[in-house]
């Protein structure tokens, strides 16, 4: 017996195909509109607002790699936490399939870096250049001094958010104010100013020039979104069933049952980022932004119909197949939201319980040991990291079991010392100390406490 095929058909999109040729973005407002600023508009100002507030005089957040820190809402990581960031990467990627496979991709219309950064730049383009059928009807005109001056401060103004946008990204590696006042100053490595113009021109090309065409051929979600989807997930989709056959607003007749709502406008067309047309079916492209419902709904309450034709909907509703699965209690769901909640809850638990005192030990491998007279001397390097500041000195003393051994070197560390490797040289008497011992060095400021095992090496009596 076949089992029954529960995949989501498959629709062949006849030329043109999204992405091919330029197409202007007809801005619209709305529900979905508004939600999605009031979700942007948080992330872009905690994005260029970080790097300059404080904590503890460090920004919120900076990743200082020539120190192996991260700086983090006034708290400090070391490369030994690279689990913990490892547990935030798993925890969103999980969120991210948890919203794709009830909702879509959400992430994408509502909160991606490329979406928002697109829909700012086309921002910029209506206010330089006009609105998108204005643009449009210049797009078949020959050239004005007008027109060349506003393409050229269009332009301008990409460049000039690029830049913002790729000084900020960097002021999350080196200090804002660092990285500002060197490029005042012309005292800017070639490093920084080559980093900074290559962020800035991949800024301006992916948000002014290429836009659609990174969530169409780069961004590899689009790819596996197929995967995550089930008849349950709901996307932006098109009631086929309510909506055809189409007619023209001019020809359209409310009371005519033999014709469907949509009455052909295709202002879903003109007001979608990538320039699909939603009612040819579930699409990669398709970045579920909402633009096109929004623009969809305007139209119905101007006709006096009802709104909806254009939603986010399941396959199952579209077809109105009965289900008894809820949008939240399905398997696929509640498993990735168990995998957000625990490695959250781990990633909680770990910050909280990090050692703010690290301690590393080398031993010198170029002398397995040293026989002076009496004594059998083994030598270290040892490296103390504080994460927090050190207010008073740290004593370094040496613990062995079963033999007498005696510690040579810095005892006391002081602020100067976080991070350097000092050298020490562990000895006994000959007589007493045999084979391999084991040995640990303690080191304390009296509110921070770390061990580091070892090994002290003597001829075998």
């Amino acid at each position: 017996m076949p089992l029954p095929d529960n995949r989501i058909p498959l629709t062949e999109l006849s030329p043109p195909l999204p992405g091919d040729g330029k197409f202007h973005v007809r801005l619209v407002n709305g529900f979905y509109q508004n939600l999605r600023r009031f979700i942007s508009w948080p992330l872009i100002l905690a994005f260029f607002s970080f790097i300059w507030l404080k904590s503890n005089e460090l920004p919120l957040l900076l990743f200082d790699f020539s120190a192996r820190r991260i700086f983090i809402f006034g708290s400090t990581l070391s490369w030994h936490d690279l689990p913990i960031l490892a547990g935030i990467m798993i925890c969103g990627a999980a969120m991210l399939f948890f919203m794709a496979v009830g909702w879509g991709r959400i992430w994408c219309g509502f909160a991606c870096p490329q979406s928002i950064w697109t829909w700012i730049f086309i921002r910029l383009e209506e206010w330089t250049e006009g609105r998108a059928v204005q643009r449009a009807r210049d797009e078949q005109k020959p050239w004005t001094a007008v027109r060349m001056l506003r393409r050229v401060i269009k332009h301008i103004s990409w460049l000039m958010v690029s830049f913002v946008t790729a000084f900020t990204f960097s002021a999350y590696f080196t200090p804002a104010d660092e990285l500002l006042n060197n490029l005042i100053s012309l005292n800017s490595t070639a490093f920084t100013l080559s980093w900074l113009t290559v962020m800035t021109l991949l800024t301006y090309i992916n948000a002014g020039l290429v836009r659609e065409k990174v969530c169409l051929h780069m961004c590899p979600y689009s790819r596996f979104q197929g995967v995550m989807f089930d008849n349950h997930t709901r996307t932006v989709s098109y009631d086929a069933t309510r909506g055809e056959p189409r007619n023209r607003i001019a020809t359209a007749n409310i009371n005519n049952t033999h014709s469907g709502d949509c009455v052909d406008c295709n202002l879903c067309v003109q007001v979608c980022p990538t320039g699909i047309d939603i009612r040819q079916g579930l699409q990669a492209a398709c970045i579920d932004c909402g633009a096109c419902i929004d623009a969809c709904d305007q139209v119905m309450i101007k006709l006096k119909r009802p709104t909806g034709l254009i939603g986010f909907y399941s396959e199952n509703q579209l077809e109105k197949a009965p289900s008894n699965k809820s949008i939240i209690l399905r398997w696929r769901l509640i498993t990735y939201l168990s995998i957000v909640v625990v490695s959250s809850w781990t990633v909680t638990y770990a910050f909280n319980h990090r050692d703010n005192l690290i301690v590393e030990v080398q031993r010198d491998r170029n002398t397995l040991y040293e026989i002076t007279g009496q004594q059998v001397c083994n030598h270290y390097q040892v490296k103390a990291e504080f994460l927090t500041d050190l207010e008073q000195p740290a004593t370094v003393n040496l613990k062995s079991t079963g033999t007498a051994l005696q510690l040579f070197g810095p005892k006391i560390m002081e602020s100067y010392d976080n991070g350097v490797w000092q050298r020490y040289r562990v000895c006994g008497d000959s007589k007493e100390v045999s084979g391999r011992s084991h040995i640990s060095f303690h080191i304390s400021t009296g509110t921070l406490n770390a061990e580091k095992k070892s090994t002290f090496i003597a001829p075998m009596g």
